[in-house]
């Protein structure tokens, strides 16, 4: 897959760089805001390939690409450039939303650049709970000591790296957000609090605390902090903006987040950890059993961020938390294990590949492929994941399960559930069971609506129904090249191989298949046919030699999800299958599947070049004389 081009694709169906507002990314999406929604094309986007599916909810545009969005992400900051993804909105965007609507855009927005973050540090503590656990580490070592702090970093910092997210969402200087956040964690206030002083600003009484690990103080300073730098812009004047413009800023901003807003945020946030303790202390099965039920529709609505304030606040105070971890691992389990029973039971090939997928790489902890790609197409499958997660939920709650560590939740983030109380580890073991069996067996129960399977004979078939109108573009192009694959074109320059980027096998271009089969380009032989079947090579009847190798790296594969229907020697004609392909299952193991197309004896048809289009389907002009 080429993500660098997906990434323009998608740049360009969001109405360009201009257009886009705001731009992050988290473990499988993308999340955009607009100037203008209006010149979002959503369709468009949602058929592209590599986009799983698209959801417009909790004030944010998201794409859900998969585990590769690092790499769409990187490939639209470069062309939006460093300030692209930090503009402000909040005055261009003139959409109406809801307060819930920018509510969870500002959580979502001010976490997601956090999220690496406490996730390695989360996985650091639940590898020292490892260690601890098999004698490996004692708590009283340096080493524990050292790692230990660490992870706590993180959390301890906490402010600061919000800091940082709340910048981008409310438009202001990061940096300038950060020191404030530094203001709040100076050491300096630390002594105060031990000394049990008095301190006062300007007269006004400050009334101290431990800012560490705090969440909703430096949200709303930095909030606050917006309007401060647009006064301070001005009031300064051009010719000493330059120093004057952070001075106001900081002398106005770091007072009241020590004065008003600090105080007023640390209550607030005590008071959201007080309720969600006192609903835990007298309904524990509560939390879990809904956050088990309802995630996948917290996904979809994009308000699955509601609770990652009250979860880090857990964390950072207490150790382990309650909100999330619990309910989040029974929902996750069940999605996975609904969309495993659906790859069992399925009789349609494509989505059994990707059901089985999806639903291994939900158990993992990551949900959003078997979500959009299975469940919710289905509807059946993810009631029976509801219920199994809700059922696990229960579970969960009235055992009394924390999370120690802020990883996602699966079976790949089961140490973040080993700690202080060693009965832990085995209620999690059992909501994972519970919340396994219940979904998979309600999903076998209740059965889904399968799918036709379009089999390759029927893919072959229906082809050759079309094979005159094929033959017809075609035989208007005698002295070019036809398309062997129907697809996005790629420079060859941009494939993923220094092989054929480099040109050393000859000239031509590549493609990005959107469908499984490869048919002959012109009239010739075969030549060679690797037993791999990844790759073809052909002879056109005036010399010309064609090489067509599908995916990269793909001889690995063994032959596996390739089916060829020519024999090296083989007589060819235009239009001719030559080879089918699994392209879906490809991807799923890992490789690009991306399709160089080359001219392996270039000095003898120097004239050749490639014709000029992005999208191309079977039998069109591909490669034409100078």
């Amino acid at each position: 897959m080429n993500y660098k081009q997906l990434g323009k694709e998608v740049l360009a169906r969001v109405g360009g760089k201009d257009n886009v507002a705001m731009l992050t990314h988290c473990a499988t999406r993308l999340r955009f805001e607009f100037h203008d929604y209006s010149k979002v094309e959503k369709e468009q986007i949602e058929k592209l390939p590599g986009v799983i599916s698209v959801v417009n909810k909790g004030g944010q545009f998201q794409i859900i690409v998969g585990n590769e969005v690092q790499q769409v992400y990187r490939a639209i900051h470069e062309e939006i450039g460093p300030e692209g993804d930090q503009k402000n909105n909040s005055n261009n965007n003139k959409e109406k939303k809801s307060v819930i609507s920018r509510l969870i855009s500002v959580i979502s927005t001010t976490f997601t650049p956090f999220i690496p973050a406490i996730i390695g540090a989360g996985m650091i503590k639940a590898v020292l709970a490892i260690l601890v656990l098999v004698g490996l580490l004692t708590e009283e070592s340096q080493t524990f000591f050292i790692l230990n702090t660490v992870a706590d970093a993180a959390f301890f910092f906490m402010p600061v790296l919000l800091a940082y997210g709340a910048s981008i969402k409310f438009g202001t200087s990061p940096i300038l957000s950060m020191t404030i956040a530094g203001v709040l964690l100076h050491p300096n206030w630390a002594g105060v609090l031990e000394a049990g002083d008095t301190l006062h600003f300007i007269g006004v009484p400050v009334q101290l605390t431990d800012y560490a690990g705090s969440v909703l103080p430096i949200i709303i300073t930095v909030w606050i902090m917006s309007y401060v730098e647009r006064f301070a812009e001005w009031v300064s004047p051009s010719i000493i903006k330059f120093f004057l413009k952070p001075m106001l800023i900081m002398l106005i901003t770091a007072p009241l987040a020590l004065v008003v807003i600090g105080p007023i945020g640390t209550y607030l946030n005590d008071l959201v950890a007080f309720g969600a303790d006192t609903i835990n202390s007298h309904a524990s099965w509560l939390i879990p059993m809904l956050m088990g039920t309802l995630q996948p529709f917290l996904l979809i609505t994009g308000t699955a961020w509601a609770m990652t304030p009250i979860a880090t606040t857990q964390l950072s105070n207490n150790g382990y938390e309650t909100m999330n971890g619990p309910g989040m691992l029974a929902s996750n389990i069940a999605q996975g294990a609904a969309t495993l029973a659906v790859a069992v039971k399925s009789k349609n090939r494509e989505l059994k590949q990707m059901a089985g997928s999806a639903g291994f790489t939900a158990l993992v902890g990551i949900t959003e492929p078997s979500l959009y790609g299975v469940t919710l197409k289905l509807k059946k499958p993810l009631i029976a994941a509801m219920i199994g997660g809700g059922c696990a939920g229960i579970y969960a709650g009235l055992s009394g399960l924390v999370r120690y560590a802020f990883v996602s939740p699966g079976l790949a983030g089961i140490p973040a559930f080993i700690g202080e109380n060693p009965m832990n580890i085995v209620h999690a073991l059992m909501t994972i069971v519970i919340a396994f069996v219940v979904a998979f067996a309600v999903t076998w129960i209740l059965g889904f609506e399968d799918p036709v399977d379009e089999t390759i004979t029927t893919e072959v078939s229906e082809t050759k129904e079309n094979q005159k109108e094929i033959n017809k573009v075609i035989a208007t192009t005698q002295t070019s090249i036809a398309s062997p694959l129907s697809g996005i074109v790629v420079p060859l320059e941009e494939v993923n191989d220094d092989v054929f980027s480099s040109g050393l096998l000859g000239k031509g271009t590549a493609i990005v298949p959107d469908q499984n089969e490869v048919r002959a380009p012109f009239s010739g032989e075969v030549v060679t046919l690797l037993p791999s079947k990844h790759a073809i090579g052909l002879k056109r009847d005036d010399g010309l030699e064609l090489l067509i190798h599908i995916g990269i790296d793909t001889v690995n594969l063994n032959g596996e999800f390739f089916t060829v229907h020519v024999q090296q020697g083989d007589r060819i004609e235009t239009g001719d299958l030559l080879v089918n392909f699994d392209r879906e299952a490809i991807k799923d193991k890992g490789y690009d599947i991306v399709t160089p197309i080359i001219i392996t004896n270039p000095d003898e048809f120097q004239d050749m070049t490639v014709v000029s289009v992005e999208q191309i389907g079977y039998g069109q002009k591909l490669l034409d004389k100078k």
